[in-house]
This record gives C-alpha cells, sequence and structure tokens, in this order.
C-alpha cells in the first residue's frame, strides 16, 4: 500500500536514508536503525525505490527531498529517456494524462505543453506527485485524485491532447495485452475521447501486436516502436481526429550517445522487393525497434542492403553505410558442418546468434565445444540457397 508519511522528509531521516542508498535492507534490518519503530519500513520502502530511480529516473534521484512510491510503482513507471522521447510528439496548450501514475510522462509534457492535468485514481499517489511537482519546480500542471475519464467529462473545453497508459492488469483476467481488456477500455471510450481532443497518444506493452492494435483503435496516424538499449519497452499510437492515411511506424532504439531511428509506411512492407546476396564485406543485424515493426523489407530497400534469406532478418554490403543496428565484418562465411568448422574456424570462445536456424545457441555451443564471449561473433544461419550456414564476424 501507498503511503505519504511526511516524517519521512525529516532531514535527518532524508541523510540516513542516502546514505544506506546501497545497503542490503534486511542486513539493515537486523542492525536496527536510529529512528522510531513505526518509521522503519516506510524508511526501507524509500531506500529500495529510491535505488531504483538511480539509472532509470535520474533528476528524481538526484533532487532533493523527492517523496517515492512503492517500488512497483517505480517499476511500473516509464523511464526518463522515454518519456523525454514521447513529449517530442506533442504540442499546444493542454493536455490531460489520464493514468498518471508517478507523473514522470506528465512532467516531461509539461515542459511542451502550456497546461497539464495529471489524473490518478490513488489519492495518496496524487498527493505524492503534486508534491515532488513542487519540489521539481513544475508550476504548469494541475493533479486530480480521481478516474481519468471522470475528470474528462466534467472538461468542457477541447484539449489538444489525451495520453493514457491502460493499465494491463485486468483484475478478472489478470495481465492482458489486448486494449479491449486493459484498463480503461480506450476502444470502447474513443469516440468519446475525440470530442474532448483532435489528438490521442496511447503507450502499450511492447507486446501488443501491431495489426492487434490497429485492428482495435481508429484513425491511428503513427506507431513508434521504442527501444532503450536494445530492448524494446513500449509501444506508442499517435491518434488523430478523422485521420485516414498511411500509417507511418517509427523505430527508435535510444542509447546513451545515439538514437537509431527508422521510419516506413506500414502499407509499403509488402510491396517491398528487397535483393539478395551472398554474404558480403560487412553484416548488418537490426535493432529490436526494427524487429518488433517487422520492416524486414523496408530497411534493405531503403538502405540499398541485400538480404540473406528471406526470414533471416540479416543484411549485407560492400560499402560500409550507418545502420540502425549492429555492424559486423565478415572474416569468412563457411558451410555449416562441424567438420569444416574445426578447419576453417576452430574457434572456442565466440558470441553466437542464430537467425533463421534450425538448432538452438545451446545446441551449437554443446556440438561444437564453444564457450560464451570474447572478441569473436559467429552467425548461424540460412542463406539465399537455403543452405546452412556460419558466419565468423568482428564487431565494428
Amino acid at each position: 500500500m501507498i503511503k505519504f508519511n511526511k516524517a519521512i522528509l525529516d532531514s535527518d531521516i532524508q541523510d540516513f536514508i542516502n546514505a544506506n542508498i546501497n545497503s542490503d535492507i534486511s542486513k539493515l534490518a537486523l542492525k536496527g536503525i536510529p529512528f522510531s519503530e513505526h518509521l522503519k519500513q516506510d524508511i526501507f520502502t524509500q531506500i529500495e525505490a529510491k535505488k531504483r530511480c538511480q539509472k532509470k529516473l535520474p533528476t528524481w534521484f538526484n533532487t532533493p527531498n523527492i517523496y517515492y512510491p512503492t517500488k512497483l510503482n517505480i517499476e511500473q513507471t516509464s523511464s526518463e529517456i522515454t518519456a523525454k522521447y514521447k513529449a517530442n510528439l506533442v504540442s499546444g496548450k493542454a493536455l490531460i494524462d489520464l493514468t498518471g501514475g508517478f507523473g514522470v510522462d506528465s512532467l516531461y509534457f509539461a515542459k511542451m505543453i502550456q497546461s497539464v492535468v495529471h489524473c490518478d485514481i490513488n489519492k495518496t499517489l496524487s498527493e505524492i506527485v503534486a508534491y515532488n511537482a513542487s519540489i521539481l519546480k513544475i508550476k504548469n500542471s494541475s493533479f486530480y485524485p480521481q478516474n481519468g475519464i471522470e475528470v474528462l467529462q466534467n472538461i468542457t473545453t477541447k484539449l489538444d491532447w489525451i495520453y493514457v497508459d491502460p493499465s494491463r492488469r485486468n483484475d478478472i483476467k489478470g495481465k492482458v495485452f489486448l486494449l479491449k481488456d486493459c484498463l480503461p477500455n480506450i476502444p470502447e471510450h474513443l469516440n468519446f475521447l475525440f470530442t474532448k481532443a483532435k489528438n490521442i497518444l496511447i503507450k502499450t506493452s511492447p507486446l501488443l501486436d501491431l495489426t492487434s492494435g490497429i485492428n482495435e483503435l481508429q484513425n491511428v496516424k503513427s506507431i513508434h516502436c521504442v527501444a532503450v538499449n536494445n530492448e524494446v519497452k513500449e509501444l506508442l499510437w499517435v491518434l488523430e481526429e478523422g485521420f485516414e492515411g498511411a500509417i507511418t511506424i517509427n523505430t527508435v532504439n535510444l542509447k546513451n550517445n545515439e538514437e537509431q531511428e527508422f521510419s516506413f509506411l506500414l502499407g509499403d512492407e509488402n510491396k517491398e522487393d528487397p535483393d539478395y546476396s551472398q554474404p558480403l564485406t560487412y553484416l548488418y543485424e537490426p535493432n529490436a525497434a526494427i524487429l518488433k515493426s517487422g520492416a524486414f523489407n523496408s530497411v534493405a530497400s531503403q538502405l540499398k542492403l541485400f538480404k540473406l534469406h528471406k526470414h533471416a532478418h540479416l543484411y549485407t554490403s560492400d560499402t560500409l553505410i550507418k545502420f540502425p543496428g549492429r555492424i559486423f565484418k565478415i572474416e569468412t562465411s563457411i558451410n555449416y558442418n562441424k567438420k569444416e568448422f574445426n578447419k576453417k574456424i576452430g574457434l572456442k570462445q565466440a558470441n553466437i546468434t542464430t537467425r533463421n536456424f534450425p538448432e538452438s545457441v545451446a545446441k551449437i555451443r554443446e556440438k561444437l565445444k564453444i564457450k560464451d564471449g570474447g572478441k569473436n561473433y559467429l552467425f548461424f544461419t540460412t542463406n539465399l540457397d537455403n543452405s546452412k550456414i556460419t558466419i565468423l564476424c568482428s564487431k565494428l
């Protein structure tokens, strides 16, 4: 249960939390704390939750006197890096966040929108977010401890944006992925939402199938597949009132020192007819966002690359290009069999990837006696002649 115990904001307690941010809570509990026993659990909750913010929410972590909800709330919230990305998708005078949670997205929306309304049905969480907003000097947001749909019903002026991150936990069905099973049920409320705003931004699980989402929604203008360090974290759906054009798919892999971006029109993917080749000088492996988007033909056609096989999703070229994924220099390529491998490659340690290949990584390691790691990379895949091959590479 979320608490807002303002006694925790005492300077001595805050100093204790900061001093023990890397402490083992179980050992700390046995050792005891220099404060009243009834504060112990709340202090431990703050330590655990704040620790989870160190990399995920550095602004909160590095700001004194922030109050944290439970560690579960922190795990469920957007990271700052994804919140910043989605804030760049909106603009205008007014936005409502129907499912505000810990308020990370709302804070970043407040940097781009003149007025932001944060809603959360949990009264205590709403109070915590409002308090933290004052600490973070966010002055253009208002906070409602209510159901966001009900708050929206009482707003008489049309907004620029509605943002919603539906809960994927259904009281009856447990964890769900279809939009109609989430709370709130966006497909059910969509017509009402468009009476209140021209634009709607929806965050969904990365596990949601794109075709399924498109079928459940209407007026989808674009979909953003957002990965962080090559792990897809969320799908963002931009809906525009009356939009009936081609859907743009934007993929992004957010890394510390770069953003790998690639975009295509959904309807063009099946029309593309990429060229194929045996392995050439360089090998390209798309990032996770591209793989989620299904841009298997578009990435080859747009970037003028050759595919190794229709179902392999590995690409090759003689000329090095900038690519949204991993790039390798091909050292050699051989047919896949143990005898030839031992004769021509003979590695005892390597990083292994399989693409469109009948054997698992574990089985290959056992069969060829290869340990994990090292500077060499082996790709086991199928070429355009449907032959099973092994490609030895070095990473660029």
